[in-house]
């Protein structure tokens, strides 16, 4: 496969996930015009960003030519913790707490790593998690604890985002 040429002003950025981080598709993309190779920093573990880092120099050496890397890093956001299985698949209707337990979640509970929306929230406000896939709204608050009913179901997995509409938070 040619390498396409690169007489061009501009750069063309590839984000590399599950389904392109292994070296030959890395090779693929490189040939195929990639000039940098984006890393999302905020779902990657120090371990990989050290395999496709390598990866990405294996490439380089490989093509005969620089490659850049961009570690898009992750900026402040408030996110849930962790899940015992990495994630919990939730069903309209069902129950869900986000509380100030830091033991991983499972389908019923989560860690919410954020006084200041736990004490925040109110009944009737909503909770967006991951970009408002999953959509919840709070039915009554406790010290340390918000329970949800679960308004529109789907997978939630570790460090996910969440977001506020209709909460004013202390800045």
């Amino acid at each position: 496969m040619d390498i396409v040429r690169r007489n061009r002003k501009a750069k063309v950025v590839a984000t590399l996930g599950p389904a392109s981080s292994s070296r030959e598709m890395i090779e693929k993309l490189s040939r195929a015009g990639a000039d940098v190779f984006r890393i999302n920093m905020s779902h990657a573990s120090h371990d990989l960003m050290r395999d496709l880092v390598a990866r990405i120099r294996q490439v380089e050496a490989s093509v005969g030519r620089p490659i850049a890397i961009l570690g898009d890093l992750q900026g402040p956001k408030l996110r849930v913790g962790l899940f015992a299985e990495g994630k919990a698949v939730l069903e309209p209707g069902q129950t869900f707490t986000l509380d100030n337990n830091p033991e991983p979640g499972d389908t019923t509970r989560v860690h919410l790593p954020h006084p200041e929306i736990l004490a925040s929230v109110e009944a009737g406000h909503r909770l967006l998690i991951d970009d408002g896939k999953l959509q919840l709204k709070a039915v009554a608050t406790e010290p340390g604890k918000i329970i949800c009913t679960v308004v529109t179901g789907t997978k939630i997995s570790d460090r996910k985002g969440v977001s506020l509409p209709d909460t004013d938070l202390p800045v």
